[in-house]
């Protein structure tokens, strides 16, 4: 496999969207292999460009959790060798300037501490004992200095005083007020009392020293002045924070007073923000707030002290995404998703634009996610590379020259032994107005033409989101028991550009119906999908979709609700970011328009489900409460419709994060459609 992708990416040439027939017999990929994937990350680049620090993230069957550690490759591939080992994760790296030491975030029996290792020898350093975990680190440009973000705790509040209970006494814990407008989130529960402040500590040791301060949460970027003065943050620092909560400003922190500075303003966020080599302008993403449900990051640099402030490629009608300069200061790099890729580019401060590399991703092994790391040193540049054979894998590129040169190939070991289904692209028009619509097909690894199969519909989540030509675990599980498995990116998805992204702006569910159902057309004209044999599911916004579609249509034999928002009402008032999703889906709060929220909640259409529909969500989901989930069981069961709710114990709305939930979440999909399938044809 990594001999195929070479020959791609040697000449430039786009990863081929389908997978070489296999020369010799391969066994099909099955649920134990989730275990053995392996995908890169994170890579940095040292200043001279010839050698290359990554996460390698992999299984821990024992545990069922993914870890992670660093790793390191020249630029030509030679002297692939581990930074750190052991079974505890490694997250945050960061280069030093001068490329001798990285310093990452590694919990040890304390929790999350910042540690630093000599790339010339052996030896590491643990620099904090804190209480709480570090993250996002970044040097000083003069090597001295290490930021990085850090919980400040506060006091909870109290409403009422109580007695104090007697020495050995066992009362009930103390009730919780909560005062907070967002007081949880999905995948970590409850959220401590306090704020996220930036710290600075010296790069050789010493005690961390808070650099901001105040009632508000500075979590976004961190970047340094070029003479290590001073750091530049994104912030929202407005009275409102917690109503407004995309208002985000950047900020110049002063690093011996802690003096702030205030360098944008406008309603809308700023953030991702970079600083040039020779600390003269600083570049960042953002948009101005229109209140829609979409808004594309565009691209602005300005001068360092927030003068001569300007929009890059005003015309890419796509979401920018991480700015960085080049070591010489006359290009900003960036990557961005276009039509279901993600393409690496640069420009110049003329705006000229160049295409860099295409087929980024690879990062997310359950469904086909768009997701991507770079970075770039001297004359180099890495970037994650995946195709729809294979997770993410390091590629190397050189500015000026087209040729690519692969760095890892951490499931050759595994995939090139295994039967994986052909990914095959395919485009259709609406049957609501025409709008062609790009989707993807994957075959059974058997697959033959002359057959019939049957058909699970896959729908993405989000909405805001899109799905690509890139690996997917559980959707190669599905074709290899049997299915063509069709994917698409209907209206609302990102990728095709802002107004495409916004045919769903408080319309959603909507057309885009009528576009995952064209899809299901086009493909049964293709001949080899048993019209009597057609399935549908699709996870969080994906989930939502599905229960509207058995709502409106009985065209299929079963379908899997995973994750979904059953009641707008209820979703907004109890989901974990209730002032986000009223204000841009809908702009309007529950009780000023009941009937728009209900017209767009799948249980309105309850009355009409007669297909057999089974629910799967995480109990611990924050995002699509278990609520929803409860509510459309309930309603289903009241209806006499053949129903079954699955919860999976301790997962989030990630319901699919630790690899054993993978493979549950699989098996649990594939068992309910094989109620409902009908038997193969005798031969």
């Amino acid at each position: 496999m990594i001999a195929q992708l070479g020959k791609l990416v040697a000449t430039g040439t786009a990863v081929a969207l389908t997978l070489a027939a296999p020369a010799q017999a391969r066994t099909p990929f099955a649920a134990e292999d989730v275990f053995q994937l392996a995908w890169a990350s994170s890579p940095l680049v040292e200043s001279s460009g010839d050698r290359v620090l990554y996460l390698r993230h992999s299984m821990d069957i024992m545990r069922d959790q993914p870890r992670s550690n660093l790793w390191r490759v020249n630029i030509d591939g030679s002297d692939h060798r581990p930074v750190t080992t052991g079974p505890d994760s490694i997250s945050s790296p960061a280069l030093a300037p001068d490329g001798t030491r990285v310093a990452y975030v590694r919990s040890d029996d304390t929790g999350p501490q910042l540690y630093v290792s000599w790339l010339d020898s052996a030896q590491t350093a643990q620099l904090t004992r804190v209480p709480h975990a570090p993250s996002n680190l970044a040097w000083s440009p003069d090597g001295e200095w290490l930021a990085f973000r850090m919980l400040v705790p506060a006091e909870p509040p109290t409403i009422g005083t109580l007695p104090k209970a007697p020495a050995g006494a066992q009362w009930a814990a103390a009730p919780e007020v909560v005062e907070r407008m967002i007081y949880r989130a999905d995948g970590s529960g409850a959220k401590p009392h306090g704020y996220q402040h930036v710290f600075v500590l010296p790069a050789d040791g010493g005690s961390p020293r808070q650099l901001t301060r105040g009632d508000f949460h500075h979590s976004g970027t961190i970047a340094w002045s070029a003479d290590s003065a001073a750091l530049y943050i994104s912030a929202n620092r407005n009275p409102d924070w917690e109503i407004d909560t995309q208002n985000t400003d950047l900020y110049r922190v002063e690093l011996a007073s802690g003096a702030v500075t205030a360098l944008t303003d406008r309603r809308g966020p700023d953030t991702q923000v970079t600083v040039s080599p020779d600390g003269k302008r600083l570049a960042w993403v953002g948009w101005d707030d229109r209140g829609l449900g979409y808004h594309r990051h565009r691209l602005y640099v300005m001068d360092a002290d927030g003068g001569d402030r300007r929009e890059l490629l005003p015309d890419l009608d796509r979401n920018i995404q991480h700015p960085s300069w080049s070591a010489d200061g006359k290009r900003l790099l960036f990557y961005y998703d276009d039509r279901g890729d993600t393409l690496l580019a640069a420009t110049d401060l003329a705006g000229r634009m160049q295409v860099l590399a295409r087929g980024l991703g690879g990062k997310h092994l359950g469904r086909p996610y768009a997701g991507a790391d770079y970075a770039a040193g001297g004359q180099h540049y890495v970037y994650t590379a995946g195709t729809a054979g294979s997770p993410a894998e390091l590629v190397a590129g050189r500015f000026g020259s087209d040729r690519r040169q692969p760095l890892t190939a951490l499931n050759e070991s595994l995939l090139a032994h295994r039967d994986l289904g052909e990914v095959r692209e395919l485009t259709f028009n609406s049957s609501h107005d025409g709008r062609e619509i790009q989707a993807w097909v994957v075959l059974p690894p058997d697959f033959d033409p002359a057959r019939k199969y049957p058909l699970i519909l896959e729908i993405h989540g989000g909405p805001f989101a899109n799905y690509g030509p890139r690996f997917a675990a559980e959707l190669q599980l599905f074709a290899a028991a049997g299915y063509v498995v069709l994917y698409s990116n209907p209206r609302g998805s990102t990728s095709y550009g802002e107004e495409f992204a916004n045919l769903i702006h408080h319309n959603y569910p909507g057309e885009d119906y009528d576009d995952l159902m064209s899809g299901v057309e086009a493909l049964l004209e293709q001949g080899y999908v048993d019209p009597k044999q057609l399935f549908v599911t699709g996870g969080s916004g994906g989930g939502t979709l599905t229960a509207w579609i058995v709502g409106k249509s009985d065209r299929f034999r079963a379908a899997v609700v995973a994750k979904p928002v059953i009641n707008w009402t209820s979703f907004v008032l109890t989901a974990d970011m209730p002032s986000y999703f009223a204000h841009y889906w809908f702009g309007e709060m529950p009780w000023e328009n009941p009937e728009a929220y209900w017209r767009r909640s799948p249980l309105s259409l309850v009355g009409n489900v007669t297909t057999p529909t089974m629910l799967l969500t995480g109990e611990d989901d924050l995002r699509t409460p278990m609520a929803e989930t409860e509510q459309y069981y309930q309603a289903l069961k009241l209806r006499g419709v053949d129903t079954a709710m699955v919860r999976v114990p301790g997962a989030s709305h990630l319901i699919a994060q630790r690899p054993s939930q993978l493979v549950a979440k699989v098996a649990a999909i594939l068992g309910w459609f094989e109620r409902y399938r009908e038997p193969p044809a005798a031969s």
